[in-house]
């Protein structure tokens, strides 16, 4: 059984981002460009996160979202990563959305909760670098 994870390291990506959804058909667009994007092909839907001025005005999405990425990497086998950040935005009543690759997690927050996120997330034992 693997130990209770340590206080996480994590950094703020700058900008903002969007959320967006398309229909399941569609072809990934030329603006889902950026230094972070998360393309995600499923039979419902083309979910698409990048830097929100890319996303024209008439593309379905949700706006105005803060990028926080986990310095990893992190085993496959690691437990509770996630957790120990997620746990307590949700005790404070902040909600997320969370992305992970191989060798890391990022995750989402709105931008008008940032910086009561950070604060949770540093009361909680976890350090903001960068």
């Amino acid at each position: 059984m693997s130990a209770k994870p340590a206080g996480q390291r994590f950094r703020a990506l700058p900008g903002r981002y969007a959320v967006c959804r398309l229909n399941a058909e569609s072809a990934v667009p030329a603006w889902a460009a950026g230094p972070f994007v998360n393309i995600t092909f499923t039979a419902d839907e083309l979910a698409i996160i990048c830097p929100v001025e890319r996303v024209p005005a008439e593309v379905r999405a949700e706006r105005d979202w803060r990028v926080l990425k986990l310095v990893g990497p992190f085993p496959f086998t690691a437990v509770g990563v996630l957790a120990s950040l997620a746990t307590p935005l949700a005790r404070a009543g902040i909600s997320l959305l969370s992305i992970a690759t191989y060798d890391t997690d990022y995750f989402l927050v709105k931008g008008d909760v940032f910086d009561d996120a950070i604060a949770v997330l540093i009361a909680a034992g976890h350090t903001k670098i960068g």
